[in-house]
């Protein structure tokens, strides 16, 4: 019998697997920090012989070499990857054994990359699993623009004709597991439930149910803003990602943190945004451990700025760490635990600012108007679906260089369900402006009375 076991990087929305026999086993699309590779494998005692990759990712950093490495495993890439390092090359119809009675087929899938390759699992020579990486996704497919403009529309063809490839050549009951699509902005959409087979993308999957022309017609038109760090992910792992070093940064004294921040560095408090609201040091950033802190860290802060993290305990400095290495973001310049009280100088008080709702926001109806700002701060498709009649849209990853665009006022400033809203408002207080934290649904906007506009 064989098994897979499915490595979940929420943070990033990604997937990474382990799929094996009795004794040995095959890791697809490991992540940076391989630990976590490592231990899946010994809680099944298997030997690690091969590693994958499906192509040369551009929204996180792979540690396939160094899990090869440490592991002697075969490490398997695309042939058409132009990459720097030693490794196996891939070519279509290629296969690899995993272990007895068990192998792996090479299949071309370009659309994601010129050189993207899915992986096919097979047992007794009877398909089983289909390691899809970043062509045929739940219920879509990988974004096709993220290589070259100017190949954006021949990718997105190239997908269309990969995803039918996939679903014509392999049995309904295959199980398809994708790399991307869980939250990761390298898909087209978010995936739309858990777990699918060949046989479900066939009847809900766009790419298997209309012509190429429309499909590529809606691909095209319903893509959305690329996080700013893919343009230093695909360089990274076509050089091979270095190991990381998870070891606990330097401990940030009060006078520490404080010149950090005279410096113009970055200081991000992870904890949760109601007691960041409550009570924090001035000039900080709240980006929460427990929210998608890789992408929306990664995606806005100048590339290569110290960041020192401030938490409750060392365990979210630790989570933090491990999710920010996963995006090149190795070493936190300094860190402390605890709260303001350990952070800030002897005599300096906690900022803070408010927190509301949309009802809170409409029970201002007739007061001062002018002196009222309502900032959206979601993505242009989501406000595309409606938005409160009269406010201001900046998307959450473009706020921090267009801050002065900002109406004067107090800002009231919301997004979907709270999370992006505190970073907003922590940017916004960080900036000297008077702010209110939605922290909402946006559903109840309507509910609560706000006009709410859709065309």
């Amino acid at each position: 019998m064989f098994f897979v076991d499915t490595i979940e990087l929420e943070g990033l929305g990604n997937r990474s697997y382990l799929a094996g026999g009795e004794r040995t086993a095959v890791a697809v699309d490991p992540p940076r920090d391989i630990d976590t590779v490592l231990a899946a494998a010994a809680r099944r005692g298997v030997r690690i012989s091969t590693v994958v990759e499906t192509h040369v990712h551009n929204d996180y950093v792979t540690g396939g070499l160094e899990l090869a490495r440490i592991t002697g495993a075969a490490y398997l890439v695309p042939a058409g990857a132009r990459v720097s390092f030693a490794r196996t090359p891939v070519a279509d119809g290629d296969t690899a054994r995993v272990d007895t009675d068990l192998t792996l087929t090479a299949v071309a899938t370009p659309g994601h990359t010129p050189h993207h390759t899915a992986y096919v699992l097979n047992e007794d020579g009877r398909p089983v699993a289909a390691f899809t990486g970043g062509s045929l996704l739940i219920g879509t497919v990988g974004r096709p623009d993220l290589v070259e403009p100017r190949l954006t529309e021949e990718l997105a063809r190239a997908q269309h004709a990969s995803a039918r490839r996939l679903a014509e050549g392999l049995p309904d009951e295959t199980a398809v597991l994708p790399t991307h699509g869980f939250g990761s902005f390298c898909s087209s959409a978010q995936a739309d439930g858990d777990s699918t087979t060949i046989g479900k993308e066939k009847a809900s999957n766009a790419a298997l149910s209309v012509d190429v022309d429309t499909f590529v017609a809606d691909l095209l038109a319903g893509l959305e803003d690329v996080p700013a760090y893919y343009t230093h992910m695909g360089p990274a792992n076509a050089a091979g990602g270095a190991p990381v070093d998870l070891t606990p940064p330097a401990v940030a004294a009060p006078d520490e943190i404080a010149a950090r921040l005279a410096a113009g560095e970055w200081v991000v408090d992870l904890r949760n945004r109601i007691a960041f609201a409550e009570g924090h040091v001035a000039g900080s950033f709240n980006f929460e451990v427990d929210g998608k802190l890789a992408t929306y860290l990664a995606w806005m802060i100048p590339w290569g700025k110290p960041v020192t993290l401030l938490a409750e305990s060392p365990e979210q400095i630790a989570d933090a760490q491990r999710e920010l290495v996963r995006v090149g973001i190795d070493r936190p310049a300094a860190a402390a635990a605890g709260g303001p009280d350990r952070w800030l100088r002897e005599g300096e008080r906690p900022a803070s600012f408010p927190r509301s709702t949309f009802a809170g926001l409409a029970g201002l109806a007739g007061q001062d108007a002018d002196r009222i700002v309502v900032l959206d701060v979601r993505r242009d498709s989501e406000r595309a679906a409606g938005w409160i009649e009269g406010s201001v849209h900046i998307p959450i990853h473009q706020l921090h260089q267009r801050l002065g665009e900002v109406p004067d006022g107090t800002v009231w400033v919301h997004c979907a369900g709270g999370m992006r809203a505190g970073i907003a408002a922590s940017l916004l207080d960080a900036a000297g402006r008077d702010v209110v934290a939605v922290d909402d649904g946006f559903d109840a906007a309507a509910d609560a009375g706000l006009t709410v506009a859709t065309s």
